[in-house]
This record gives C-alpha cells, sequence and structure tokens, in this order.
C-alpha cells in the first residue's frame, strides 16, 4: 500500500515524461507509431490510479492483486520501446534507448525502495530488456566490434542499480529507525516534563499553606508586639517568609516556562501609575543603602496602554533588586520611554547601576538557570539563580527582550523593551470604600490556610466566618448574609469551582455577592476557568496582605451598597 500511495503520486509526472519522449521520437526519429506505445502506457497509468483508490480504507482483494502486477506491467510497456532503439540505424538512438532504460530502473529504486518485492517487480522488465539489448545491437550491427561489449556494459549497469536500491534500503529503514528513536525520545522528554511539572505543582501546593501561615503570623505577631526586639524577631520570620515565596514563586514559573505553559496577559492599565507604585517600592531599599533612585522620563509615559502590568512589574522588580544589591555606592537610574517602532507601541526600561560590572564571561553566564556567577555571590546574597532567566523568558513572551551591557568597573545597563498597545481608561470604579467591618466567609479544606487568612482579614478590621469545605460553605450561604466570598479553589469533594456554580444557581440571598478565589496555581487558564464558573477576582497563595485588600476592595463596593440597601 506504501508503494502504491508513492507511485500515484508520480502518476502523472511519468505520463507527462511518456508524452515528451513520444515528441521527441516522433520529430526527430520518424517514429510515427510511438503515440501508441505513449497510449497504451498511460492507459496502463490511469488504470493503476484507479485500482489505488480506497487503498487507506480497505479494498478486495482482487484489486490489491491487480496493484501488485502492475508495477511489472506498467515497466514492461515503458521499455519496450528501447528494443527498436537500439535496432535504429539513426545515429545515437541505441544510446537513446540506453538512456531510457537506466533512467527508468533509478525511477523504479527511488519509488520502491522502501520495499524490496514492489522494487524486483518495476525492476524485472528493465533487466531483461537490457540483457536483450546486446542481441539487438548485434543483429542491427553485425560488423560492429563494440556490439560485444555492451554485455559488460548492461552487467555494470545492472550490478550498479542493485547496490543503489540496496543502499537506499539501507538509507530508508535506518531513517525510520531514527525518527522512532527520535519519536521515542521526544515521548520521553515530554513525560519527564509533565512529571517534573506535576511535581513541582504538587509540591508548591503543599508548600504554600505553610508559608501562608508564617508570613499572615508574623505580620501579626510584627503588628502586635509593643516592644523593639519582638517586632525585629518578627520582621525576621517575615523577611524569611518572603525569601521562601519568592523562591516557590521563582521555581513555578521556571516549570511553566520549560512546559511552555506560561501565559501573559493583555488588559489596561495606568503605566504611569504602574511605574510609580513599582519605583516606590524599592526607595526604602536604596535609601538604607545610602543610594540615589533616580527616575528619568516617567512625566512623558502614556497614561493608558493596553498589556501584562503584573509581569511587567515583576520583571522591573527583579532589575531594580539586583542594581540595589549589587551597588555598594552611587546610584540606581531608570529611565522610561515609549516609543513608536514599525507601527508598534515600544516600551522601554533601562536600569543602569554603578556597581562592580561584569566581565565577558560573566554576561555570558547570567542568563543560566540556577548560575550565580561566584559562590561570593551565594554566600553573600543568597537567591535561586532564577530571576534573570525568567524575566528574560517574559520579557520575549510579551513581544520584547532584555538585554545587559557592561565592563568590570563601569557598572551595569539592562534593557527591558516590551510590546504594549494604546488603550484608553477604564471606567471609574466605586472604589475607596472601608472594608473594615465587611462580612467575610472564608472557605479552605486546610485549617492552617483558614487561620492564615484570618489573621489577615483580622489585621483589615474584619472578623471572617471560616468553613471547612464546599458543603458547608453552600449551609451558610443559604441561612446568613454575606459581602464577600473567599473560596479556595481545589478542595476534595465539592471544589471551589463547583460549589460556585451551584452558588450562582441557587435562589439564595448570597446569590450575587463577588466570589474571589483562593488558589496555589494562579495561571492564566486556572483564572479563565475560576471565570467561567462565576468568580469575580483571585488572590494567589501564600496570601499577599496588599493584593488580598486590593481584591476585597475591587470587589466590596458592589456588596456594600447591597448590604446598605
Amino acid at each position: 500500500m506504501r508503494v502504491a500511495i508513492a507511485r500515484r503520486g508520480n502518476t502523472f509526472l511519468r505520463v507527462l515524461a511518456t508524452l515528451i519522449i513520444a515528441l521527441i521520437l516522433h520529430v526527430f526519429v520518424g517514429m510515427a507509431w510511438i503515440w501508441t506505445w505513449a497510449g497504451v502506457y498511460a492507459a496502463a497509468q490511469l488504470l493503476e490510479l484507479w485500482l489505488s483508490r480506497g487503498l487507506e480504507t480497505g479494498v478486495r482483494d482482487w484489486r490489491r492483486a491487480a496493484m501488485a502486477v502492475m508495477p511489472a506491467v506498467t515497466s514492461t510497456i515503458f521499455g519496450f520501446v528501447s528494443l527498436p532503439l537500439f535496432a535504429s540505424q539513426e545515429r545515437f538512438a541505441p544510446t537513446l534507448g540506453g538512456l531510457l532504460l537506466a533512467g527508468a530502473l533509478l525511477n523504479v529504486v527511488v519509488v520502491n525502495g522502501s520495499l524490496r518485492s514492489a522494487t524486483i517487480s518495476a525492476a524485472a522488465p528493465h533487466v531483461a530488456y537490457l540483457l536483450i539489448v546486446p542481441l539487438v545491437a548485434r543483429v542491427a550491427n553485425p560488423d560492429a566490434p563494440l556490439a560485444n561489449a555492451l554485455w559488460f556494459g548492461v552487467v555494470l549497469l545492472i550490478v550498479s542499480v542493485a547496490v543503489a536500491s540496496r543502499t537506499l534500503e539501507k538509507a530508508l529503514t535506518a531513517e525510520a529507525a531514527a525518527k522512532d528513536e527520535a519519536e521515542r525520545r521526544r515521548h520521553e522528554a515530554e513525560e519527564a516534563v509533565a512529571a517534573k511539572s506535576a511535581f513541582v505543582a504538587m509540591i508548591s501546593h503543599e508548600l504554600r499553606t505553610p508559608i501562608s501561615a508564617i508570613l499572615a503570623g508574623a505580620a501579626r505577631l510584627h503588628g502586635d508586639a509593643s516592644d523593639a526586639a519582638s517586632k525585629l524577631h518578627a520582621q525576621l520570620i517575615g523577611d524569611a517568609g518572603g525569601m521562601m515565596r519568592t523562591l516557590l514563586n521563582d521555581l513555578l514559573d521556571l516549570s511553566r516556562l520549560d512546559a511552555g505553559r506560561m501565559a501573559v496577559e493583555k488588559a489596561p492599565f495606568d503605566l504611569r501609575q504602574a511605574m510609580a507604585d513599582t519605583l516606590r517600592l524599592w526607595r526604602p531599599d536604596a535609601q538604607k543603602k545610602g543610594l540615589r533612585l533616580r527616575v528619568e522620563g516617567a512625566a512623558h509615559l502614556p497614561r493608558w496602554v493596553a498589556g501584562d502590568s503584573m509581569r511587567l512589574r515583576q520583571v522591573l522588580n527583579n532589575l531594580l533588586s539586583n542594581a540595589i544589591k549589587f551597588t555598594a555606592s552611587g546610584a540606581v537610574t531608570v529611565r522610561l520611554a515609549v516609543r513608536e517602532d514599525g507601527g508598534r507601541m515600544l516600551f522601554e526600561a533601562v536600569v543602569a547601576d554603578t556597581g562592580p560590572g561584569l566581565s565577558d564571561q560573566q554576561l555570558g553566564r547570567l542568563f543560566t538557570p540556577f548560575d550565580q556567577l561566584t559562590s561570593a555571590v551565594v554566600r553573600e546574597h543568597g537567591g535561586s539563580g532564577l530571576g534573570l532567566v525568567i524575566s528574560r523568558e517574559l520579557a520575549r513572551l510579551m513581544g520584547g527582550d532584555l538585554t545587559v551591557t557592561s565592563k568590570p568597573g563601569k557598572g551595569s545597563r539592562f534593557r527591558l523593551e516590551i510590546l504594549v498597545e494604546p488603550s484608553e481608561a477604564e471606567g471609574d470604579r466605586a472604589g475607596g470604600a472601608a472594608i473594615d467591618g465587611a462580612r467575610v466567609l472564608v472557605v479552605d479544606d486546610h485549617v492552617v490556610n483558614r487561620r492564615a487568612l484570618e489573621l489577615v482579614l483580622q489585621s483589615f478590621g474584619i472578623q471572617p466566618t471560616l468553613a471547612e469545605s464546599g458543603e458547608r460553605a453552600l449551609e451558610l450561604l443559604g441561612s446568613e448574609v454575606f459581602d464577600v466570598l473567599l473560596m479556595d479553589v481545589y478542595m476534595p469533594g465539592m471544589d471551589g469551582r463547583e460549589a460556585t456554580r451551584q452558588l450562582r444557581a441557587s435562589e439564595g440571598p448570597n446569590r450575587d455577592i463577588p466570589v474571589i478565589a483562593v488558589t496555589a496555581s494562579a495561571t492564566p487558564k486556572d483564572w479563565e476557568a475560576c471565570r467561567a464558573a462565576g468568580m469575580n477576582a483571585h488572590v494567589a497563595k501564600p496570601i499577599d496582605p496588599s493584593r488580598l485588600h486590593a481584591a476585597l476592595s475591587e470587589v466590596l463596593p458592589a456588596g456594600a451598597a447591597r448590604a446598605a440597601a
């Protein structure tokens, strides 16, 4: 079947070649009968084409038998024209006959090379003609001394074609084996990546629970402590928890990038405000080291653009963190600009420092995962060595790139470029309402997570109600009125999305309240599934109090207005 399909693809090419041969022989040799030969050959090719139809889905046995003999039939018809050419007295006619047979044999080897039986079937008539050729040539030219030498040429040609056929067969077999091996290795690599991703996702989910508790507990201790020593200890715990959260997020991002599952969003955001918030975060760190944090070009930025604000700030945070971390004195300068580039809007942020700079060897290793350049860097600053790797990949996902220029003793200069789109300001939100005193239901199957969320909410002036399952949450929602619902997404039994769907389908008093998804796997795909289930916003574990506060501020006004009414 494979050979029949391969031959079918060359049918019209062979028929066209035959018609051209017939035209040449008619014009230059005067063989008028050659059109009869060409017609018979074309008919045989069309018959073979008809017989091969439906081979992929199965055909009757008689058609398969007919297909098995058709290569020999068509070869017999095609090769027949060589006999009158060798018997012709026209100059170079025998040469043309030999070329036709040699070309036909090579075509047989190439087209049928994947199956030996088909090659033998199609080549046998041509070999028979070649063996007859010396006899025909001897009869037509009895006085030519080179007629006997044709035997040597015929045998040499047949042996050469046989060797070529065998070589091609081995090459095709090796190629098929190589493809199978490559496919096997690809499957193994995909399974390994999937296993690694599943392992990282499982570990991250398990680690986020204690990290959330550490951060929430440290924040509560820091707020309640009355003496400086206790506040310092609480801050130490909080800083350690923050480092664990950063490392965990880096590992997750790298895993998603390796698996090709990282995606960036495109939503309107205030570019000036995003840059101001990012720079404001790092001014205290710069001041502690006696560094000047200078900003240039911020006033000329457009207000509203469309892009991924969170990922942009993630990259800038990493660049600013590194610049401040590795600069002992002087300044860190941030130059911001938006320019047109071939009809596109390109946002550019250059972070330049007066630090020690990098050698050419260090620059070559800068974007290598888990590489910290020197052991001294690891001892003094720690970290995972993933920040710049992830930042560059995120920049590329956002349509740009992250590059660096540096010289020893002259500082470093990181250039971030990403594509953004013009956008209009979002409609004014009814924000800014106080969230203290809001009635919040927290749903999570893990007691540590519930307690961590309770501590964070208490710092906002909220005393939440806690539920350990989706089923229990629906019971409470059917009997009490709440302003907002914090729903864990992945729970045994009824998960958060199913509980939300049932809530939206119910007729209870909380049918339309805002639902905030709380999940350890806050990927765009997960959030789309949450949105489809009826959730209004999302926050990622471990809980960042500022992000939780922002999410509550975003969704609570509608709930507050409803309650007030």
